[in-house]
């Protein structure tokens, strides 16, 4: 089973140093709206946009962007320029990130979805899109369990037992040798498996039981229960949390689908489908319902921030102080299908944050999207001095 970074079991001379471990980028397919996630001021004194609000509580731990983007063609069918650059289907952010810094653990890189996919987000040098996992339970099997004992582990859930009870035995003599704050990192990280299992074994329950047959024709979209995309986020968080926290992976991008489910948030139907209130054409009822979406989003990675910022490294850090950590999109504005604009918001990692850095992209030598991920690259130890059509980093902003 695998274990938390433990400073007992650290090499003696991988001291901490500013370079950033770990990457995570986040695409949400439908954006987000821009009136409601931007803040009105630039600089550090801004005050909270409706949708920063569920974040608010890590302020000085993220510094969101306006005005970036990599001068992309605008549409659907070129939402993978989020992590491509200008060119979509190009090697993304997190391949060349992985190839350098993810072949030291299980998995180089991760690529999660929550919902039904309906654009790809990672692709190799030779431009092939990389498949996300879309069920939870085939994440944690993947993270807890080898080829041969995966239907085991399927029985253990679902029969309301651990995967820790095959390894307490093992556990409990770990937690005798190790330092004390290795002993409380221990007792945190079972408590969280045990947490993720509860959940899971709720959402496994009855998923692979005899479906009655009948003549009745599921609509075309996701079979998997759309409308219930946002626990599977919620449940690919804990997770990826679970991912980082084990070393499984430094390096995952996680998409947020966006097809046409209607959700039903606090206990009320909104009026649309998700991706029709997108397509709002500004019109405030539709604006609105949007928003609660977006709101929904913001609190699931709100709980992945904490998870992040309450774990710690093999040297007693917190885990988001050396994980970049990017949320953002390849739609600036999906009513107008607009590619250009891109909100974006970067968590962690070591940056000195805490600011709303706003871009007037109309000026001749305004930076782009990809000046960003050169920066983060090399946060990450990359040296890389390009990425599509940028090349220069953006540095200077978090001095």
């Amino acid at each position: 089973m695998a274990l938390p970074m433990l400073e007992s079991l650290a090499a003696e001379d991988s001291a901490p140093d500013s370079t950033a471990k770990r990457l995570v980028c986040i695409g949400g397919y439908l954006g987000f709206h821009q009136k409601s996630i931007y803040p009105r001021q630039a600089g550090r004194d801004y005050e909270m946009s409706p949708l920063l609000h569920p974040i608010a509580e890590h302020r000085n731990d993220f510094t969101i962007f306006s005005g970036l983007d990599h001068r992309a063609p605008n549409g659907h069918g070129a939402w993978s320029n989020y992590l491509c650059g200008q060119n979509p289907e190009s090697e993304s952010l997190d391949q060349i990130v992985a190839g350098q810094i993810g072949q030291g653990s299980r998995f180089p890189s991760m690529q999660l979805t929550a919902g039904k996919a309906s654009r790809s987000m990672s692709f190799t040098r030779q431009g092939i899109a990389l498949p996300m996992i879309q069920r939870p339970s085939v994440l944690y099997r993947k993270l807890f369990a080898s080829a041969d004992d995966r239907a085991h582990t399927e029985y253990l859930l679902k029969s309301g037992r651990s995967a820790l009870d095959l390894v307490l035995a093992d556990a409990q003599r770990l937690q005798r040798k190790v330092s004390r704050r290795d002993a409380d990192k221990l007792s945190e990280y079972f408590h969280s498996v045990r947490d993720v299992e509860k959940r899971m074994a709720r959402q496994l329950k009855g998923i692979d039981d005899p479906i009655p047959q009948t003549d009745y024709r599921l609509p075309n979209y996701d079979p998997v229960a759309p409308n219930l995309m946002l626990e599977a986020e919620t449940l690919m968080y804990d997770l990826l949390a679970l991912a980082l926290q084990t070393e499984s992976t430094r390096v995952a991008a996680m998409f947020l689908a966006g097809l046409g489910q209607v959700f039903t948030i606090d206990g009320e139907t909104l009026q649309a489908g998700y991706h029709a209130l997108s397509h709002h054409g500004n019109d405030p009822d539709k604006v609105r319902d949007l928003v609660k979406v977006e709101l929904e989003h913001m609190k699931c990675f709100n709980h992945f921030l904490t998870q992040l910022k309450t774990s710690t490294d093999a040297h007693g850090r917190p885990l988001l102080d050396s994980t970049i950590v990017m949320l953002g999109t390849g739609m600036g504005d999906a009513s107008r299908h607009a590619n250009d604009n891109l909100p974006t918001i970067v968590v962690g990692g070591g940056f000195r944050h805490g600011q709303h850095i706003s871009v007037d992209r109309t000026q001749p030598a305004a930076p782009l999207l990809g000046d960003l991920f050169i920066t983060m690259m090399q946060k990450l130890g990359l040296e890389e001095e390009s990425f599509s059509n940028a090349h220069r980093n953006l540095n200077h902003l978090f001095s």
